[in-house]
């Protein structure tokens, strides 16, 4: 791979601050020695500005480059976050605190931004102004949506948006990317079935909402293969039953589903949205119960930008050479999406080796990632506000 020389000298300090971050998670927004642990860092390294509670507890950092010719401002953002998860790597670093764990990789992906903190402020081989985002509460929180809402886009001047995350089954080091659409949408749903309890011996007499939720569950796999063009991905998933009685003998008052809805575009949410209200409903109506169902909008699909694609793919190229630029888009959601809305940008894989996936408890993230992530994000700044040749001469 072709790392920048410094990021690799400074491979090992990285790898301290990542190891640190890992065995003191911190979960959603609540990240608030995470963010300390990043503003020292962050003041050590010598950054022009940082501003710590925005979106709640994100940091915003701001590098200076060698000039400001055109006024250009590129943000690259870090996740923070941890999972309610109990670690199972046996780790000499494992998390000090039960069931919470850094299982996703934030670790590194803040470690990772940080060294690209540390080379960019040494050097400020670029034109423009780089704004860097340690984010909370990636994982379900909502916290790139809160950021935004803060008014950091426009508050920083941010013109583009970069993001990237580790990737189990991707050799380490090397990267992966798309234009469009390349994680899903993740949206919730409720569905209350409501009938007549009874014993379960004369089921005559009641109307059995077990019964008529299961139909509700079978029918609602009918929306992806009936209903969703089959060229298109969609994924329609029942997480959870729950009756309002435990006991054997009875026929339930309430049964309430719990599901997912995931979809790689704006069109197909819509319709399945209706389509579960719609079977959930008349399914109910058939058997002599009533359905009703609670939609809860998650984060939005996350759609990379064509020319920032490409700018992103070029950046990745320099750092490990042949990329991948057609991979397939994943159903897991990420709130880098709002951000996507709010500014043209791009999201790429980095390659974590063969570990474990990422939300599992024996997962860890690679070292030997390090070194190409914060390379990746150097080097965005440095080819999207390139010095002039003259420039260049002259401070060699």
């Amino acid at each position: 791979m072709a790392v920048k020389n410094s990021i690799a000298d400074m491979h090992a300090e990285i790898i301290g601050w990542r190891r640190h971050l890992h065995e003191n998670p911190e979960l959603m927004f609540a990240v608030h020695e995470t963010a300390s642990f990043v503003v020292e860092r962050l003041k050590e390294i010598g950054v022009d500005e940082i501003t710590p509670g925005i979106g709640k507890t994100g940091v915003v950092a701001v590098i200076k480059g060698r000039q400001d010719s055109a006024g250009r401002v590129i943000g690259l953002r870090a996740d923070m976050d941890a999972l309610p998860i109990y670690e199972a790597t046996g780790l000499d670093y494992r998390s000090k605190i039960d069931g919470k764990m850094h299982a996703c990789g934030h670790d590194g992906h803040t470690a990772m931004l940080l060294g690209a903190a540390k080379y960019l402020s040494e050097t400020r081989n670029f034109d423009g102004t780089a704004v860097l985002i340690f984010q909370p509460a990636e994982e379900g929180g909502g916290g790139g949506k809160e950021m935004c809402d803060d008014g950091m886009m426009d508050r920083w001047g941010i013109q583009e948006v970069y993001g990237l995350h580790n990737t189990p089954g991707i050799p380490v080091g090397q990267f992966a990317i798309r234009s469009g659409a390349i994680l899903a949408s993740a949206d919730e749903f409720v569905i209350t079935v409501t009938g007549v309890g009874g014993h379960a011996a004369a089921p005559h007499e009641a109307v059995d909402t077990t019964f008529v939720a299961a139909q509700i569950v079978v029918s609602l796999q009918s929306v992806v293969a009936r209903n969703v063009n089959p060229l298109h991905r969609v994924v329609v998933t029942v997480g959870t039953f729950e009756t309002d009685s435990q006991a054997s003998n009875i026929i339930a008052q309430r049964v309430i589903m719990k599901g997912t809805v995931r979809a790689l575009d704006s069109e197909n949410r819509t319709l399945v949205k209706s389509r579960i209200r719609t079977i959930s409903e008349d399914t109910a109506s058939a058997f002599g119960a009533t359905a009703s169902m609670e939609w809860r909008n998650g984060y939005p699909p996350t759609i990379n930008h064509e020319i920032e694609t490409g700018y992103a793919a070029d950046a990745a190229r320099t750092v490990a050479g042949d990329i991948n630029e057609s991979v397939d888009p994943i159903m897991p959601a990420e709130d880098f999406a709002y951000m996507l809305e709010e500014r043209p940008g791009a999201y790429i894989f980095l390659g974590n080796g063969d570990s474990a996936q990422c939300h599992h408890p024996a997962y860890d993230f690679n070292d030997e990632a390090i070194p190409a992530g914060s390379s990746w994000f150097a080097e965005l700044i440095e080819r999207r506000m390139a010095l002039g040749e003259r420039d260049l001469k002259e401070q060699n």
